[in-house]
C-alpha cells in the first residue's frame, strides 16, 4: 500500500477536482492523505479521503464582511501569508509518512522542501496553465496575448519574480526542514532539468497542451470530484426545478464580497432574471448572494454535476471548475469573470471557443447586461451546438485516471 500525500489549500474550485483522483487512489488501494482548508475538510473526507484541516488566520485588524475582498484575498498571497501557510501545512504533515506528494499550486512553497526533506518524489497537480510558453501569457495576468515571444518573456519574467518574491519563504521551510540552503531560482533549474512531472487538471479540448513546453508538463482532462453516496439535493430546491421550465444557473464561486456590494449584485440578478423572462438557480457562493421569488430560488453548495444537468443554460464567474462543469454538460454560458485570478483567462477562452458570451467583467455588470447575455446564451444556436460539441469531446477524457496512473508509476521508479 502506497501513501500518499496531496498537499493542498484555497477555495471549494482548489480543492474539490483534487478529490477526484484522490477518492480514486483510495479504492485503488492506497493510503491518502489530503490537506486542505479547515472549511472543506468535512467534504473532503465524505470522499473517503483522510483529510488534515490547515488553518490560515486573516489579519484581525480587517473586517471580512466591510474590506474589499482583493485585500483579505493578498493577505495569503503576501510573503507572510505564505509563510504562515506553509509552516501551518507543514504542521499538519508533521506526523505523517509518506511515499510521493501531490503538490498543489498554494502547497509548493513549503512541498517541495517536503518532499526533499523525505526523500520521496512529488507530482504537481494544477487546474491552470501557468508555466510559460508562446501560445499565451501565464494565465493569473490576464486574458490579453501579446504574440509568442511577449508571452513567453512575461512567463519567464513572472516565474523570476515569484521566486524574487518568496525566495525568504521557501529559505525558512528549508531551513526548519534541516535543508542546505539553495536559492529558489537553482531549485526552479533542478526541477525543470529533471523534467518534474506537471499535471493539468483541464480538457485538451478546451485548451491544447502547448508544444513549446517541456517533457513533463501534461494536459490530461478535467477532475471531477465525485457526488458522497448519501447526498440528497435540497427539496425545495427539487421543488423549485418540477415547477416550472428549466431555469438558468448563475453563481459567482468563492469570490468574497462586502455586504452592501453582495446586496447591490443580488438586487441586480434579481432584476435581470425578469427582464431577461427566465426561472432562475443562484448560488450564494463566497459573495453571499440572496435572492427570492416565484421565478428564483438561492441555493447553498450543490454539486454542478446533477444540478446543471438540470438548467438550461449558465452564467458565472468563470473559475476553472465551472466552467469545465458547464461544459462537461453541454450548456453554453454567460461569461461573467471577476478581476484577477483565472477567471479572465477561462472567459476568454470559452468565448473564443464559440461556448460563451463575449465576457462582461463583473465590476461593469449591469442588470440590463445581464440580460442581454443571458438571452443570447440561451437563443444563439451556435453557442449550444458547440458547448454540446465539446461536451462530447471532454465524455472521452479520463482526467483522474490519468493521474492515478501517473502516480503509481512515479512511485514505482
Amino acid at each position: 500500500m502506497t501513501r500518499i500525500v496531496i498537499a493542498a489549500y484555497g477555495s471549494t474550485g482548489d480543492i474539490m477536482p483534487l478529490t477526484d483522483f484522490g477518492s480514486r487512489l483510495t479504492l485503488a488501494g492506497h493510503d491518502v492523505v489530503m490537506t486542505c482548508s479547515t472549511d472543506l475538510a468535512d467534504a473532503v473526507a465524505e470522499r473517503g479521503i483522510s483529510a488534515r484541516p490547515v488553518d490560515f488566520e486573516i489579519d484581525p485588524g480587517l473586517d471580512p464582511e466591510r474590506e474589499n475582498p482583493l485585500k483579505l484575498a493578498m493577505q495569503l498571497v503576501k510573503p507572510a501569508g505564505m509563510r504562515q501557510l506553509g509552516n501551518n501545512l507543514l504542521d499538519a504533515l508533521e506526523d505523517v509518512r509518506a511515499d510521493v506528494v501531490l503538490l498543489s499550486p498554494f502547497a509548493e512553497l513549503a512541498g517541495h522542501a517536503f518532499a526533499e526533506a523525505r526523500g520521496i518524489p512529488s507530482v504537481g497537480v494544477r487546474l491552470q496553465p501557468v508555466s510559460a510558453t508562446g501560445d499565451f501569457p501565464p494565465t493569473l495576468l490576464g486574458s490579453w496575448s501579446a504574440g509568442s515571444w511577449v508571452n513567453r518573456g512575461a512567463g519567464r519574467l513572472a516565474a523570476a519574480g515569484f521566486d524574487r518574491m518568496y525566495g525568504g519563504v521557501i529559505a525558512g521551510f528549508r531551513e526548519r526542514l534541516g535543508l542546505a540552503h539553495r536559492s529558489q531560482g537553482t531549485s526552479r533549474r533542478a526541477r525543470t532539468q529533471a523534467e518534474w512531472p506537471i499535471l493539468h487538471g483541464f480538457s485538451p479540448a478546451v485548451l491544447p497542451r502547448p508544444e513549446d513546453w517541456r517533457t513533463g508538463l501534461d494536459v490530461v482532462g478535467y477532475w471531477w470530484p465525485s457526488i458522497p453516496a448519501d447526498w440528497r439535493p435540497p427539496a425545495e430546491l427539487v421543488r423549485f426545478l418540477e415547477s416550472g421550465p428549466a431555469p438558468v444557473y448563475l453563481g459567482f464561486g468563492s469570490v468574497m464580497l462586502p455586504a452592501e456590494q453582495s446586496a447591490q449584485l443580488s438586487e441586480l440578478i434579481t432584476e435581470a432574471v425578469r427582464a431577461a423572462g427566465v426561472r432562475a438557480v443562484v448560488q450564494a457562493g463566497g459573495a453571499g448572494l440572496d435572492v427570492t421569488g416565484t421565478d428564483m430560488i438561492t441555493v447553498g453548495s450543490v454539486p454542478h454535476e446533477w444540478l446543471f444537468e438540470r438548467v438550461c443554460a449558465v452564467a458565472h464567474s468563470c473559475g476553472a471548475g465551472t466552467a469545465g462543469a458547464g461544459l462537461r454538460a453541454g450548456l453554453p454560458t454567460a461569461a461573467i469573470p471577476s478581476p484577477g485570478g483565472d477567471q479572465p483567462f477561462w472567459a476568454n477562452r470559452l468565448h473564443h471557443l464559440g461556448a460563451a458570451t463575449k465576457p462582461i467583467p463583473r465590476p461593469r455588470l449591469t442588470a440590463d447586461k445581464l440580460a442581454r447575455a443571458i438571452d443570447t446564451a440561451l437563443n444563439d444556436s451556435g453557442l449550444r451546438s458547440r458547448a454540446v460539441e465539446l461536451a462530447d469531446q471532454i465524455a472521452t477524457e479520463d482526467g483522474g485516471a490519468r493521474v492515478v496512473t501517473a502516480v503509481e508509476q512515479r512511485v514505482a521508479r
